[in-house]
């Protein structure tokens, strides 16, 4: 295989690991993450004062002369596919895609091809510069299959190392629209009860708990608040339908991004997303409080109605700031209408 070498020495008051060292020195346009780093040294292609290493935990020293060997990308196993694609936006780095609802983001077992990343393999092309040594698409979040709109994509080892520590520190501006069973209101003594929920001003609600696999069902996440990982979700409601209101419009955004983390913690709170096929998003509703042509469009949509709406960021390589906005499927958009055009008025919250 084609080798690149980098070459660099080691700066004042290195941390205690040799990893964390060559991470912090390592030059920023090599673009190498620690975890690259650390499978770098277990292949023996890490080199230091001339002396092959072998362990991530040593010490090295300061003015140490390191010389890393990388392979040059290599093709991907996965084959592109020439489908169709909603580019927001794109440069040599990245690329921001609006997702239609029903793709999936990466192959799987299941899922072989017809994916968001054969869609990309085949539009990027000679463009891919490789990402972990791979001519591939950098997946730093996913959107589930059924969820539509917004997500980015690195074209390049740089692009996917500074946004993946986007998204690891939270810093990464992800705002959802959801069509939900009920509306959260703070003076709801139900929603009062609930572990995890509380109201910040605005009538802001927030879901803080954790969230693990499901025991029995490994297709699905459950709320603990012992062990899984940290989550926490806002939302406030944008748009109140039917006589008394028997849905909202949610705009939520994400503090943590976890797994079906919208769908599970509105669920937790009563309030599911209409469409939900996992958590429970098929309900009767209240005997006339909505049309029956509207009533129907909420019985039979077919997916969670949920859309990422607004993706911002830092670019990685320009560190300008950006935002970019996804208007509502067509399909959602069409369920609205008809919730708007019920018997009864639609209500802004």
């Amino acid at each position: 295989m084609p080798l690149r070498q980098i070459r660099f020495s080691i700066d004042e008051t290195p941390p205690s690991r040799l990893d964390k060292a060559l991470a912090r020195d390592v030059p920023v346009e090599a673009a190498l993450s620690r975890t690259r780093i650390g499978r770098l040294i277990a292949e023996g292609a890490v080199r230091v004062d001339g002396t092959v290493a072998q362990d991530p935990k040593a010490r090295v020293d300061a003015g140490a002369e390191v010389i890393i060997d990388v392979e040059e990308a290599q093709d991907s196993h996965i084959l592109p596919e020439d489908i169709p694609l909603d580019v927001v936006f794109e440069d040599d780095d990245l690329v921001v895609i609006n997702k239609p609802a029903g793709m999936v983001v990466h192959p799987a077992p299941g899922t072989p091809s017809g994916t968001l990343v054969n869609a990309l393999l085949a539009h990027c092309g000679a463009d891919l510069s490789g990402v972990g040594g791979l001519k591939r698409p950098g997946i730093v979040h996913r959107i589930d299959k059924d969820t539509s709109g917004l997500l980015v994509v690195a074209k390049s080892d740089a692009a996917h190392h500074g946004l993946a520590a986007q998204f690891e520190a939270h810093s990464v501006e992800r705002y959802y629209q959801a069509l939900v069973y009920g509306v959260p209101d703070a003076n709801d003594p139900r929603l009062r009860g609930v572990k995890g929920a509380s109201f910040e001003p605005g009538n802001i609600l927030k879901l803080t708990t954790q969230l693990a696999r499901h025991r029995t069902d490994r297709q699905r996440q459950a709320v603990l608040f012992h062990g899984g990982r940290h989550a926490v979700t806002r939302a406030r409601t944008v748009e109140r339908f039917g006589q008394p209101p028997v849905l909202a419009l949610m705009e939520c955004w994400l503090e943590t991004g976890r797994t079906h983390q919208i769908r599970v913690h509105l669920a937790h709170a009563g309030h599911g997303l209409v469409g939900d096929p996992t958590y429970g998003g098929k309900r009767k509703l209240a005997a006339k409080a909505m049309s029956e042509p509207a009533a129907e469009a909420i019985k039979n949509f077919p997916r969670q109605a949920l859309h990422a709406a607004v993706l911002g960021f830092t670019h990685p390589v320009s560190s300008e700031n950006v935002r970019f906005e996804a208007p509502l499927p067509q399909d959602m958009s069409d369920l609205l209408d008809a919730a708007r055009g019920s018997d009864t008025n639609s209500k802004p919250a």
